[in-house]
C-alpha cells in the first residue's frame, strides 16, 4: 500500500490531524470508526471475534453458552452496540461505564483464564490494523496506529486485564505466538464458527449467499482454515476475493469523504433493537439472575431494521 500522503486527495478530509494519539486516542478511534473505515472497522472486528474461536478454550466456552448457536443474532447485536458505547461516548461516560460494567459482569459469569483475554483483546488491535493495510482505502498513520493501542490499553484495563502489551508490536507478537500455539479443531468451536458465518451470509441477499461465504472463506489464512477444518478455496477464489477488496479500496480513494458518522446503532444488520436498547439488559445472565423490564419508550434509540 502507499504512504498517507502519497494517497492523500484534496478533497478528503483528515480529522485526525494535529490529534495528541496519548491524549485524544478516544476521539482518533471514533473518527476511524464512524468517518473513515467505518465498514472496514465493523467487518475487521468481527474477524478479530471470529479468530477467537479457534483457539478451543474460547470457541468451546461459547458453544457450551448456546448464545453463538441459539441467538447469534442477539449475540452479534449485543457485542457490536455494547463495544460501540465507550467508543461513541467515552470510557468516562455514563453510556460507557455501563456497558463496560454489563461486559465484566458477564465475563465473570465464565472461568476465562487472564491468558485468553489478553489475547482477545490482541485481536481487536491487530486485526484491524492489518485489516486497513491490506484493504482499507488508506493506511493508518503511526499515530492512528498508537491511537488503537491507547485505546484498547484503556478498554482492557477497564475490564481489569493483567499484562496487557505496551506496544502494537507486542500486541502483534501476542496474537501471533497465541494463535500458533493453541490454534486447534474443536467441534464446539466449529458448531459456533458455522452459525456465525452463517449469519454474515443472511446479511446479504439469497442469491448472494452461497458466494459471500466462498468469498469469506478466501480472506482467511490457513491456520485459521485448519483450525476449522473448512476447505482451503482455490487460488481463483483468494485472487478473487483479494482483487474484489482491492477494487472496492481503489474506489473509496477517490470518493469524497464521508459527512455524516456512519453509526453502529443505524446499522441494519443490527436486527434485535427496533425499539431501542438498554445497555443492563443486554447480553447473558446467570440463571435466576433477574432482568430489567424490556425495552420502552424511555430506552436509547435504535431504528428500525
Amino acid at each position: 500500500m502507499q504512504s498517507p500522503s502519497a494517497r492523500s486527495l484534496r478533497w478528503k478530509i483528515d480529522r485526525n490531524r494535529g490529534l495528541d494519539p496519548e491524549t485524544d486516542f478516544e476521539l482518533i478511534a471514533r473518527n476511524l470508526a464512524t468517518y473513515d473505515f467505518p465498514w472496514d472497522i465493523t467487518q475487521a472486528l468481527s474477524f478479530a471475534l471470529f479468530r477467537t474461536y479457534a483457539v478451543p478454550s474460547i470457541g468451546n466456552l461459547l458453544d457450551r453458552t448456546g448464545e453463538f448457536t441459539q441467538r447469534v443474532q442477539k449475540r452479534y447485536d449485543d457485542t457490536a452496540l455494547l463495544l460501540d458505547e465507550p467508543l461513541m461516548h467515552g470510557f468516562g461516560s455514563a453510556e460507557g461505564r455501563s456497558a463496560i460494567r454489563r461486559i465484566n459482569q458477564m465475563h465473570k459469569m465464565y472461568d476465562i483464564t487472564d491468558d485468553d483475554m489478553r489475547y482477545v483483546l490482541a485481536t481487536f488491535v491487530v486485526v484491524p490494523v492489518r485489516w486497513i493495510a491490506d484493504y482499507g482505502w488508506r493506511d493508518l498513520t503511526p499515530d492512528e496506529i498508537r491511537a488503537t493501542v491507547r485505546y484498547y490499553q484503556a478498554l482492557g484495563k477497564h475490564m481489569a486485564i493483567p499484562g496487557i502489551p505496551a506496544t502494537y508490536d507486542a500486541f502483534a507478537d501476542l496474537l501471533d505466538g497465541y494463535e500458533a500455539e493453541h490454534f486447534a479443531f474443536d467441534p464446539g468451536a466449529r458448531r459456533v464458527a458455522d452459525s456465525t458465518l452463517e449469519l454474515m451470509t443472511t446479511f446479504y441477499p439469497k442469491p448472494a449467499r452461497r458466494a459471500v461465504e466462498v468469498f469469506s472463506r478466501g480472506l482467511m489464512d490457513e491456520p485459521l482454515l485448519r483450525a476449522f477444518r473448512y476447505r482451503v478455496p482455490s487460488p481463483l477464489v483468494r485472487r478473487l476475493s483479494v482483487g474484489a477488496m482491492k477494487a472496492r479500496a481503489r474506489m473509496l480513494a477517490v470518493l469524497p469523504s464521508r459527512r455524516k458518522p456512519a453509526l453502529v446503532r443505524d446499522n441494519r444488520r443490527i436486527r434485535s433493537y427496533p425499539r431501542g436498547f438498554r445497555t443492563e439488559t443486554m447480553g447473558t445472565f446467570a440463571p435466576g439472575c433477574p432482568v430489567h423490564r424490556a425495552a420502552t419508550d424511555a430506552t436509547r434509540p435504535t431504528p428500525a431494521a
